[in-house]
């Protein structure tokens, strides 16, 4: 199922012992585009410290309560590693993290997840890293700090980043929700992760392979409406790109 960022966030987060707190933010990486940690918002419990969830723990989402069921103690996670709010989220500390939970490494393999494709459930059996794998260096980004980087196009700027839309079963970012306004007053448009050729981070903008006179006359897109799957192969059809369900297919 499909949902954004803007949706799920202040969703509460139900530990399998009591409320951790809410969604606050998420952590994504820049090579496979996908979520890798919820950042809770855990009022005064846990306050010192950024509170982390995998999507590895994810149970359930409940979108008419709005609440996700996380598959962990409060306990486990008072005593999972810390991470200052103020410091980015580094590979010593992933390593950590991922060790204390016992969870599969996400950067060591030829999916998205690592030896998976989709976060592992816990009673499955995971794949054991060996000292050898070391995989790729992940970078990892807030959604919250993306948001408001500029698009541009093949021949100019097309707008800036407003919303993501998030495929909550695998939690990969599957479109950028664009801001058009200044261009093209009252239309948002969708750009799929693969559409990037490149992004200057510190410039705070993404560089896309597509024209602008192909993004105005492309499927218009409104936050109210489902993007179904007919939406999504129409719109990969105008920009004659392969679908991510196709590309999904195909064994790395």
């Amino acid at each position: 199922m499909l949902s954004t960022a803007k949706t799920l966030k202040n969703y509460q987060l139900d530990s399998l012992n009591g409320t951790i707190g809410r969604v606050k933010d998420f952590y994504f990486d820049d090579r496979h585009w996908t979520i890798r940690y919820l950042v809770a918002e855990t009022g005064t419990w846990l306050s010192s410290r950024q509170v982390l969830i995998s999507p590895h723990a994810l149970v359930a989402i409940t979108k008419n309560e709005g609440t996700i069921a996380v598959n962990l103690t409060k306990l486990q996670i008072e005593d999972s590693p810390g991470l200052d709010t103020d410091k980015p989220v580094s590979r010593q500390f992933e390593n950590a993290y991922y060790n204390y939970y016992g969870l599969p490494l996400y950067w060591s393999g030829p999916y998205s997840w690592g030896a998976y494709p989709n976060p592992a459930k816990p009673n499955e059996k995971w794949h054991e890293t060996s000292p050898a794998e070391q995989g790729w260096d992940a970078h990892l980004r807030s959604t919250e700090a993306v948001s408001g980087h500029h698009i541009q196009a093949l021949d100019g700027e097309m707008g800036h980043v407003c919303d993501f839309i998030i495929d909550d079963e695998t939690w990969a970012i599957r479109y950028f929700i664009v801001d058009t306004h200044n261009w093209l007053p009252g239309r948002k448009v969708l750009v799929a992760p693969q559409w990037i050729e490149s992004v200057n981070w510190l410039e705070r903008r993404v560089f896309v392979n597509l024209s602008r006179e192909a993004v105005r006359l492309a499927p218009a897109f409104t936050e109210a409406a489902l993007v179904t799957r007919d939406y999504e192969a129409g719109l990969h059809h105008h920009y004659n790109r392969e679908p991510w369900w196709v590309s999904q297919l195909v064994a790395p």
